[in-house]
């Protein structure tokens, strides 16, 4: 049976009907909406400016859009001595899986000021147990062949406590970028390691020599000296003018403002050792290489659900020991799990967005993230560490090491996010 064409004169009637009817809404109806409109001139107006140069020069975001790092839970930052402490990443607000050079987390300087080094005057030097000891400018190392690589860096301190319970204070001492460098392993192999190193120790710029011993073979294997960040020169804070990058170990162990690396035989005691060393070798072998790891970012922590219906759960994933595989959510308190969607590349030692569509039926409700990366490991739950610990799974319970343990977020009736890790 073949469908009747609309009458092209019936179709111009509808059409001036439904144009009437919205002629009159406009006219009756909309008075709100056009106020808005007829104010929105002054409020750009009254927006502040910036010289049109200044912002061809270096652009900025929009004035709408405010997420911003703020202090780490107990400690402000600068603190009483004008010291910076712990500032964290927005992670509540962040989308895809680089972090903005403006928003990557900061850890403690070690001095009373952030390096402010001429790049023309830094010089790093390679000795210790070399056949061909070099000092290098920052020209000669930029000739070396450089790669750019998607990594993370995660500070030991981050982790979730029941005073935390917005994403970013339990898990905004992460953040990932790309990085642009030259691999330690070419500057090793120019220097010519001799027989009997295994470790070396790298060493900063900053008031206190903040220094790092790292097993030599991964030093070799994709350690990186960058001195680029997201496409521009690594940020004052984050480094300038020269970074180690060591993929997938704790950020103590990135030393910024890199100025000098020494070849050893043995494990350097150095400044950034104290507070950081175990004796128990346990809790020493989970202090080094982070993860596997994830977090939902949204719904998280300090968020609010306007009411049931459609929502896109999604969050961050990462391991130390390499990609992410596989990130699972559960919407039932861990009763049962769903594949999530990887929505941007798995990189090694990078974090990946992930992300599963979910209608909420306004019920209160805990959920969760676990990440399985490419070795098979999956990332464990608080009572599955405290287990293995042999102790009580209590609000008090403190994971040893790195805590790489499952974070699970309450959503109430009223639509708000709490932390129910420790309820």
């Amino acid at each position: 049976m073949k469908s009747k064409k609309p009458s092209r004169r019936k179709f111009l009637s509808a059409g001036a009907v439904v144009a009437g009817a919205a002629a009159g809404a406009l006219k009756t109806g909309n008075a709100e909406a056009q106020e808005g409109a007829a104010a929105a001139p002054a409020a750009r107006a009254a927006a502040p400016k910036k010289d049109i140069k200044e912002l061809i020069a270096y652009g900025e975001r929009s004035r709408f859009v405010t997420s911003l790092r703020e202090p780490a839970e107990g400690r402000p930052s600068p603190d009483a001595f004008g010291l910076t402490f712990h500032v964290v990443t927005p992670l509540g607000e962040s989308v895809g899986s680089i972090t903005p050079s403006s928003l990557h987390y900061i850890a403690a300087h070690r001095g009373f000021y952030v390096p402010d080094i001429d790049p023309k005057e830094h010089r790093l030097m390679i000795h210790g147990m070399v056949d061909r000891p070099l000092i290098l400018t920052m020209d000669e190392i930029k000739r070396f062949p450089s790669v750019t690589r998607v990594h993370f860096v995660e500070c030991i301190g981050n982790r979730s406590t029941a005073r935390r319970q917005t994403v970013a204070q339990t898990h905004g001492m992460t953040s990932c970028s790309e990085w642009t460098g030259v691999l330690l392993s070419t500057l090793l192999k120019e220097c010519g390691v001799q027989k009997g190193a295994s470790w070396f120790v790298s060493e900063g710029a900053e008031e206190v020599k903040g220094a790092s011993s790292v097993p030599l073979d991964k030093g070799m294997e994709d350690c990186l000296v960058a001195w680029g960040q997201n496409g521009e020169p690594v940020r004052p804070q984050q480094g300038f003018p020269l970074r180690l990058i060591v993929p997938g170990f704790e950020g103590i162990y990135q030393t910024k403002y890199l100025r000098r690396i020494k070849v050893v035989d043995r494990y350097y005691m150095t400044y950034n050792d104290y507070g950081h060393l175990q004796k128990d070798p346990k809790v020493q072998a989970l202090t080094s290489q982070l993860g596997p790891k994830s977090v939902i970012t949204f719904p998280g922590g300090g968020h609010q659900l306007k009411g049931p219906g459609f929502y896109e759960i999604s969050g961050l994933a990462w391991s130390g020991a390499g990609a992410v595989k596989r990130v699972d959510v559960s919407v039932d308190g861990g009763k049962t799990w769903k594949l999530a969607e990887l929505r941007t590349p798995a990189h090694r030692m990078a974090h990946t967005r992930f992300a599963l569509p979910w209608t909420w039926d306004g019920k209160e409700v805990d959920i969760m993230s676990r990440c399985t990366d490419d070795l098979g490991t999956v990332q464990p739950s608080r009572a599955q560490v405290a287990k293995y610990w042999g102790e009580p799974l209590t609000p008090q319970f403190n994971v040893k090491g790195a805590d790489n343990t499952i974070q699970v977020w309450r959503i109430k009736a009223d639509g708000s996010v709490i932390n129910a890790n420790f309820i």
